[in-house]
């Protein structure tokens, strides 16, 4: 069986679309929620409530990640309290808990 022309244009596209995402996915390089004494209440919302709980323990990041006294963000981060609501979970994910 003989492959014709568009079927390796089509070929040809598929693997420079699969080797594209291959090439953008990398290492995650963003900070993971510490699993300590300050986020601990924060773990226990994401266990009894899942998706719904990260974004409850979301409203309560900027409580201490702020600009004014509290941890203040790196200069580069893409999304400050001020701007608007949080979606910290969508970044800066859970660690796995034992």
């Amino acid at each position: 069986m003989k492959i014709a022309k568009k079927d390796w244009f089509f070929i040809i596209l598929i693997v420079a679309v699969l080797g594209i995402f291959f090439a953008i996915s990398g290492e995650v390089t963003t900070k993971k929620v510490p699993n300590d004494e300050q986020h601990k209440r924060f773990y226990a919302m994401v266990a009894a409530g899942g998706l719904d709980g990260m974004k409850e323990a979301d409203k309560h990041c900027p409580e201490c990640h702020n600009e004014t006294g509290g941890i203040p963000f790196p200069s580069k981060h893409p999304l400050k309290p001020k701007d608007g609501p949080m979606s910290c979970h969508l970044c800066h994910k859970y660690q796995a808990t034992k």
